[in-house]
């Protein structure tokens, strides 16, 4: 059997009438036929985040926690936390760690640790930012991702919260958004869509990288474009990617797992949109051209699912249900619509 990749759609509150908003997808490398992937999931399953541990372990964050399976993806299983279900028990990142431990973060800023594959966790005391909004969503943790150097140094993006780090495994973590709220004094910087307030675009966190060409240092995907730290988090400085791209809006960034100074962002107008791009920098983003040649986005481009085995192999995922995926280095692309229906994708991943 070929490479299989999955796609999850969750919960969407400008969702389309009509439109499905849930479910976890499947196929297998060269098909363009998608499956619907059922076995030991909620019914219905919504799906936000997918992560891997080598080749067999997928984990999937759904709407009653985080699912396992050691089958591929063929059938999971729940790992339970606690509390479950409940409000605060919807998954939006998982974080496997190198040292076996593992990491979910869910909606209302909670970041649980288990160090047995989910027999048992423990809710790890995580601040909400100084500069945090109250928008008409709770907060989240959007994203979660370990230096490549140090697994004990781990960052946390939330959404619309800022950044967070932990030096120490996730034993104790501290507010790093204060950089970010720094750029709120420009007239540039400032965005409210949802709140009263100006900070919202810079707390409107989505995603992280750390490449291993490049430790402590740290990439940020948010509303208002790319930032880069140097120095762990207590200062960020702006990548400026509309010198490169006309699409700014940056909703993934993800380092290659085949080569330490490839990045690859997804670049859309706005939330809502019918726009999209895939950008990638071999420079570790000094510099970025489009990478989706003879592609046409329909709407927002969510996540980006470079593949684990093949450097030429790259997925990535629209807001609305369209896949793309290229098997030989970005050459030619194919357009992989999901079912008819399916919105509200957040979630891709290639093995």
């Amino acid at each position: 059997m070929g490479a299989t990749v999955f796609a999850g759609a969750a919960f969407w509150d400008k969702a389309a009438s009509g439109t499905r908003t849930q479910g976890l997808f499947s196929l297998d490398a060269g098909s363009a036929e998608w499956r619907a992937v059922t076995g030991g999931l909620p019914d219905p399953v919504e799906v936000r985040c997918i992560a891997r541990r080598g080749t067999d372990t997928v984990y999937v964050g759904t709407q009653a926690g985080p699912y396992r399976s050691t089958d591929g993806g063929a059938t999971f299983s729940p790992m339970e936390l606690p509390g479950s279900p409940g409000p605060d028990t919807v998954v939006w990142s998982i974080l496997p760690l190198d040292d076996g431990g593992l990491l979910v973060g869910t909606q209302g800023t909670l970041i649980y640790r288990s160090d047995d594959e989910g027999a048992n966790w423990r809710l790890l005391s995580v601040p909400q930012p100084a500069g945090a909004v109250q928008m008409g969503f709770p907060l989240r943790v959007i994203r979660m991702i370990a230096d490549p150097s140090n697994a004990k140094e781990i960052y946390a993006g939330l959404e619309v919260g800022g950044v967070v780090r932990s030096l120490d495994g996730g034993e104790s973590w501290t507010d790093i958004s204060g950089g970010l709220m720094e750029y709120v004094k420009q007239d540039a910087f400032k965005s409210r869509i949802g709140s009263d307030q100006d900070q919202e675009g810079m707390m409107d966190s989505h995603a992280l990288a750390i490449s291993p060409a490049k430790p402590g240092t740290v990439f940020l995907a948010n509303r208002m474009g790319l930032f880069r730290s140097d120095d762990k988090g207590d200062s960020w400085n702006f990548m400026d990617v509309g010198r490169f791209s006309p699409l700014t809006y940056a909703r993934d960034v993800i380092v290659s797992p085949h080569d330490p100074n490839t990045l690859f962002a997804a670049l859309s107008i706005a939330a809502l949109s019918d726009e999209g791009s895939l950008y990638r920098s071999t420079d570790l983003g000094e510099t970025w051209n489009r990478f989706d040649n003879g592609v046409s986005m329909e709407s927002t481009l969510m996540n980006i699912g470079p593949s684990l085995s093949s450097a030429d192999r790259v997925y990535c995922a629209a807001r609305q249900g369209q896949v793309f995926g290229t098997e030989d280095g970005g050459a030619t692309w194919r357009t992989l619509p999901l079912p008819a229906g399916v919105s509200g994708v957040y979630a891709v991943d290639s093995a």
